[in-house]
């Protein structure tokens, strides 16, 4: 019998526009976590996050995509699997869950509310840094000072990579 278990998954949290180093660094996040055997879990409600999965489809990976309204999307949907969650913006609290960590890309005021959830129950921060944007605060500027996650700051794929190492993320990482 062949035992099955739990694919690791990654929320990608977050905005940046087309263009912009931070909008091709969640491309290249989003096509390295698949190819890591990692589930991407994005809204795809911001280029950043849709780009991320996207990308993660082109390299044969899965992404589950959580969106706001209580209605399917389109068919090209970038995703595998779609929980259309019908709660607005209460939804950013299952964006926070359902990753074991949570990359977070520039951001606004959703994405605040995502990594102070996030913070919350205690899953680890990856904010990418030196790309500008609200991410680049979150490592000298916590949601608070209980300490409740790793906010392990990166600015390239390979630190992604080195940080999902270090939290045992990466299988037989």
């Amino acid at each position: 019998m062949t035992t099955v278990h739990r694919r690791v998954q990654v929320s990608v949290l977050g905005s940046a526009e087309p263009g912009s180093r931070a909008y091709a660094l969640a491309g290249e996040a989003g096509q390295a976590l698949a190819g890591l055997g990692i589930t991407v879990v994005s809204g795809c409600g911001s280029p950043a996050t849709r780009v991320a999965a996207e990308r993660a489809l082109q390299a044969n990976g899965l992404v589950l995509s959580i969106i706001p309204p209580d209605q399917m999307p389109a068919p090209d949907w970038p995703a595998t699997v779609v929980v259309p969650c019908g709660m607005g913006d209460a939804r950013n609290l299952l964006m926070a869950l359902a990753g074991d960590a949570c990359i977070v890309i520039g951001g606004r005021a959703g994405t605040k509310s995502e990594v102070h959830l996030a913070w919350l129950h205690k899953r680890p921060l990856l904010p990418l840094v030196g790309c500008g944007g609200w991410s680049e605060e979150l490592p000298s500027n916590p949601p608070d000072e209980r300490g409740n996650s790793p906010i392990l700051p990166w600015r390239s794929v390979a630190e992604l990579q080195a940080n999902l190492r270090t939290l045992g993320l990466i299988p037989g990482g």
